[in-house]
This record gives C-alpha cells, sequence and structure tokens, in this order.
C-alpha cells in the first residue's frame, strides 16, 4: 500500500509537470505567428488529403479542439480557429491527422472507435463499483473484480489512445513542413507543441495503469487471505 501512494503520487506530480508544461508552450506559441488561421490551415490539409466530406467548424472553451468522426467536423476552439499562430497551426493540423486516420481506416482508430461505446458504460458505474467492491469485499469479493474489469476497460482505451494521438502528430508535423506552413524554427516549435501534448496522453495512460494494479492488489490480497 504505502508503495503504490508513493509511485501514484510520483505519477500524479509528473502529470501536473506536463500539464503545466504544455499549458507553458502554448502560451508561447501562440505568440509566434505563421500566416494563415488555424480554420486555413485545417482547411487546406484536408484538401491536400482529398478529404472534401469533412467541416472544419468553432467551438467554445480552451483546448477543447477534437474530431468528430460522426459527425464529420474538426471542431476547432475560437483561439485556434482564428489564430494565426504555431500553436493554433500545430493544433490544427493534429486534428486534421484524426480526420485523415479516418478517411484511411486507420486501425487503431478504429479500434478506440469501437470501444467508445463500452467505455461509455463503463465510466457512469467504475467509480461506484469500485467504491462498492471495497466497501464491501469481506461480504462480497466479485464486486470489486466487476469494477476491475470496468476500470480495465478504460485503462485499455487510454492504451490505445496513445498511437492514435503519436499518428495524428506525426501526420501533422510531416504536413506542416510538407506544405510549407512551418520551417525552420517555427517548425521545430510545432514539433515541441505537439510531443508535449502527447505526454500528456502518456501520463494520463500509466496512471490508469496504476490504478489497476492497484484494485487488482486489493483484490488478489483478499483472495489470498
Amino acid at each position: 500500500m504505502p508503495s503504490f501512494i508513493v509511485l501514484f503520487l510520483g505519477i500524479s506530480l509528473v502529470s501536473y509537470l506536463v500539464q503545466l508544461n504544455l499549458k507553458k508552450k502554448f502560451e508561447k506559441y501562440s505568440q509566434v505567428p505563421v500566416a494563415l488561421s488555424g480554420k486555413e490551415v485545417a482547411e487546406r490539409m484536408l484538401r491536400d488529403n482529398g478529404i472534401f466530406d469533412v467541416k472544419v467548424v468553432s467551438t467554445s472553451g480552451y483546448l477543447t479542439d477534437h474530431y468528430h468522426p460522426v459527425e464529420k467536423t474538426v471542431n476547432l476552439s475560437e483561439d485556434v480557429y482564428n489564430g494565426r499562430s504555431v500553436a493554433a497551426a500545430a493544433v490544427a493540423a493534429h486534428e486534421c491527422g484524426h480526420a485523415v486516420q479516418h478517411a484511411t481506416a486507420y486501425s487503431f482508430l478504429q479500434m478506440r472507435s469501437a470501444l467508445v461505446p463500452v467505455v461509455s458504460f463503463a465510466s457512469n458505474y467504475v467509480s461506484w463499483v469500485l467504491m462498492a467492491g471495497v466497501l464491501l469485499i469481506g461480504v462480497f469479493p466479485h464486486l470489486l473484480l466487476i469494477g476491475i474489469l470496468l476500470f480495465a476497460v478504460t485503462t485499455l482505451f487510454s492504451l490505445v489512445t496513445l498511437p492514435v494521438e503519436v499518428d495524428a502528430s506525426m501526420r501533422a508535423v510531416a504536413w506542416l513542413e510538407r506544405a510549407g506552413i512551418t520551417y525552420g524554427e517555427t517548425h521545430s516549435q510545432a514539433k515541441s507543441a505537439l510531443r508535449s501534448a502527447a505526454y500528456t496522453y502518456v501520463s494520463s495512460a500509466l496512471t490508469s495503469l496504476a490504478t489497476l494494479f492497484y484494485y487488482i492488489s486489493i483484490f488478489s490480497g483478499r483472495s489470498d487471505d
């Protein structure tokens, strides 16, 4: 138990530092200008990849950017949509990377999409089932096992998300250079921003794995009694 607490605190600290670093980089690179707005970058990348059935729309919030495969929209936060900066270009290209993955039937994206309904169900109940499982482990130990299985689904989703996000960033970086949107120092900055964003998914997956092993250790300890 104490060793897990130390591990969990360590991962939490790393996650906080990763998020802080990401925020600082995006604030810094939001001040570095490029010729096109995030909207224009996204529309051009879609065209260059032969994608004409995906719309680029503006959405409220900060770093709320995402690709919606069902509605076929690249949703960019207002700062990214209107921004003419390295940060805006990097984010817009990354989200279009997901659209390219969708158009080319990228296997890990398909796997993640298939997991969404199951993960949505698991996420609604996993916290309550785990809590009840720990409290009632002496009476109904298999309730905790059910919670572990539900949490394992969300952990699997986090792990599958990693290659999806890394691949989208790789596609974005390659296209930004090929299209001449970023070059020299600005291209290095775009790569740096997207690399920092990828680290957030790594820390999230590690946190999920550590938590999963924690509950497994509780269940295993009970089973050994």
